[in-house]
């Protein structure tokens, strides 16, 4: 593949996910994130110039920290994003405006190291760049699907004792219902969020 395909594969999957973490994306498929990291990691790795053979270690080094920065960019991006369950049980996801935080000091720290190599002399083509974004949609999409996982109701449609469609939540619904006799979600008597709605909605 040629560097200018690299470089128009990379500016859409960055295009994508930008679009993704600006606006609500419902989570459908949890088993297939690790998708597009994988794909993106053998591009990365089938292409010539991962490693500068005129400077082989310390252009293992470079790569090497590339790689931690977009494992804990990935991450970052996974922790700060919201989840939140809707009424019908579908899982929702966004990003927030720490999550904007994470993703510009991300960038800044792979443009610092992509300055220092080219003070070291070292040749870094696409393929180091596609093996970084690999590495950081693949920690982000496994630690999102784990906190995915956290959030999924217990015994079917039951979470915490009461039932996500309809059921109770002691003694009302978790959705719509009441809690405690008053509205989960600004019931007349009591008007905050109970403690469980808010964690589900985090």
């Amino acid at each position: 593949m040629s560097g200018l395909v690299n470089v128009l594969v990379i500016g859409a999957v960055i295009a994508v996910v930008v679009f993704r973490q600006c606006s609500a994306q419902q989570i459908t498929d949890a088993r297939r994130w690790w998708v597009l990291p994988g794909i993106l990691l053998v591009l990365s790795l089938r292409e010539p110039g991962l490693v500068d053979p005129h400077h082989a270690a310390l252009s293992a080094a470079v790569l090497g920290a590339e790689m931690v920065v977009g494992l804990v960019t990935g991450a970052g991006w996974a922790w700060t994003t919201r989840l939140w369950r809707e009424a019908d049980g579908s899982l929702w996801s966004k990003g927030t405006k720490a999550t904007a935080f994470v993703w510009t000091a991300g960038l800044a720290l792979r443009a610092a190291l992509y300055g220092v190599a080219a003070l070291m002399g070292i040749h870094q083509g696409s393929a180091a760049l596609l093996a970084a974004l690999a590495v950081m949609l693949a920690a982000r999409g496994g630690a999102l699907m784990w906190r995915a996982g956290q959030m999924r109701p217990a015994s079917g449609d039951s979470m915490r004792g009461g039932s996500v469609h309809g059921g109770s939540m002691h003694g009302g619904s978790a959705y719509g219902g009441s809690v405690h006799g008053e509205s989960a979600y600004g019931g007349s008597g009591d008007r905050a969020m109970s403690r469980a709605a808010w964690k589900d909605r985090v």
